[in-house]
């Protein structure tokens, strides 16, 4: 078996205002930075493998953290980075539908068929962090490894490992706190297992986002 946990990264200005950062490298928030810090708490005592994350740096600044807790070594892999969103990237989701109304009610009800304007087709990214996700399994099976990303790509990941429909994932994820716990468990043949989702680690409220 290898456990994986998968967390998004600390909260960034733009998330506090609920835009859609994308592939726009926006930097951690002073609140950011303290969940970043309570992550780091949490992995000193959760005998981690290994620590991957996403060359953008709201992920690199969360992991880095838990490199210094740990005393382990982030390995960064662009396979992880966020869903790119296009002509949506730092806009609210009330811009968009503004903007783009049509298009935000297609993506709404269907956002596998009908991705954000210019945006990354979410077939191709989750087929790339898929594959750094199993190379990953592969390297420390039988071991615990933190995996910092993103909201979308982590929401992706989640129903490929669990066999659910990728049009779904907005609907049986609907949320994704930041540097909250997501636990899956992949053991070598069959299916995997969801140890926990959305797990926080303190009693601070969640702002709530789309």
């Amino acid at each position: 078996m290898t456990d994986l946990v998968l967390v998004r990264h600390g909260e960034t200005a733009w998330h506090y205002e609920n835009r859609y950062a994308g592939t726009s490298d926006i930097q951690l928030s002073d609140r950011g930075h303290e969940q970043a810090q309570d992550l780091a708490r949490w992995a000193a005592q959760a005998k981690l493998d290994a620590i991957w994350c996403s060359e953008l740096q709201r992920s690199q600044k969360t992991a880095r953290y838990c490199e210094v807790a740990c005393g382990l070594h982030a390995r960064v892999d662009l396979r992880l980075n966020e869903l790119d969103f296009g002509r949506c990237e730092g806009l609210s989701v009330k811009e968009i539908r503004q903007r783009f109304p049509e298009e935000a009610r297609a993506f709404e009800a269907d956002p596998l068929g009908h991705p954000l304007p210019g945006g990354e087709d979410p077939l191709t990214a989750t087929a790339r962090s898929i594959a750094c996700i199993r190379e990953i399994v592969e390297e420390f099976q039988g071991g615990r490894v933190l995996v910092v990303a993103h909201k979308t790509l982590i929401r992706l990941v989640l129903c490929h490992l669990l066999g659910v429909p990728l049009a779904e994932y907005r609907i049986r994820f609907p949320s994704l706190h930041n540097c909250a716990l997501n636990e899956i468990r992949i053991p070598p043949t069959g299916s995997a297992t969801l140890l926990r989702y959305n797990a926080m680690l303190s009693e601070d409220s969640p702002r709530v986002s789309r």
